[in-house]
């Protein structure tokens, strides 16, 4: 399965490759930062991967502070925050890292960083609210929207039908790996009123495009471009592909995420129900 990446660790990326890290001059936390990072990765490539091999390198992240002390800008916060992101993505001490993030948000309190943070988290707790929901015998929230195509596309268009809602993307192993089995359950059992509604997370809509053609998938598909900002995807909390869920003829949540001859078995009783 293709997780999205952490919110924590795409903001560091991005945090470490912004302008300011070419910033000229001493004394710059970024600067330093930079450096510290540099030597971390450095390090875990060597194989320290544990926070005992890297126990300096994580003392340097609380002399940065200590340096920087009294300073409220972003720069320095985002010393703190890529200090809370190793625990989390590199040692999986989970506890760690929201002890050091908890400190972020009270110290650095005001910061853009921190306002897009708490931003982030509460985009998480509303996807993971929906996830919640999404459960079998519940009715799958539907949308109104145009297909690749400029066609109508909704569940209500559906009704009467059984509808797999397929979130994926052609660069997602995993999904392609499953395509064979997916295009093997329609060509046998569209006929029989068995459709597939795709929401695309590419980013590139040529590249959609000609593999769609190339694999032979005829069923409509969602594309906005925006990736794993897909409008679908955020509206349906969807943070890893491929994500799917089987709809009875009233929309209603049969099953999710089947895989392999789960999915045609499922799909062949629900037509003879539906």
């Amino acid at each position: 399965m293709k997780n999205k990446f952490s919110a924590a660790l795409v903001a560091a990326a991005v945090l470490l490759i912004s302008p300011r890290l070419f910033a000229a001059g001493t004394n710059d936390p970024t600067v330093e930062l930079k450096a510290l990072v540099a030597k971390i990765r450095t390090d875990i490539q060597a194989g320290k991967a544990t926070e005992s091999a890297l126990a300096d390198d994580l003392g340097q992240f609380d002399a940065l502070l200590a340096e920087h002390k009294g300073e409220k800008t972003d720069a320095v916060a985002e010393i703190l925050f890529v200090k809370a992101t190793i625990y989390a993505e590199v040692f999986q001490d989970t506890a760690k890292a929201d002890e050091l993030t908890k400190q972020l948000k009270t110290e650095f309190q005001g910061t853009p960083l921190v306002a897009a943070l708490v931003q982030q988290e509460a985009a998480a707790a509303a996807a993971k609210k929906m996830q919640a929901s999404l459960v079998a015998g519940t009715k799958f929230p539907d949308f109104n929207k145009k297909d690749v195509g400029g066609k109508p596309l909704s569940i209500a268009n559906y009704k009467g039908k059984v509808v797999l809602i397929d979130f994926w993307a052609t660069w997602c192993g995993p999904c392609v790996a499953e395509l064979p089995n997916v295009l093997k359950t329609y060509t046998k059992h569209h006929g029989e009123g068995f459709e597939i509604i795709g929401v695309s997370l590419d980013d590139n809509r040529q590249k959609l495009e000609s593999f769609l053609k190339d694999k032979g998938i005829s069923w409509p598909q969602f594309f906005d471009g925006q990736g794993w900002s897909n409008e679908l995807a955020v509206k349906y909390g969807i943070q890893a592909i491929p994500a799917t869920y089987l709809l009875d003829g009233n929309g209603v949540i049969i099953a999710a995420d089947l895989r392999g001859d789960a999915l045609e078995q499922t799909v062949v009783r629900a037509l003879v129900k539906k």
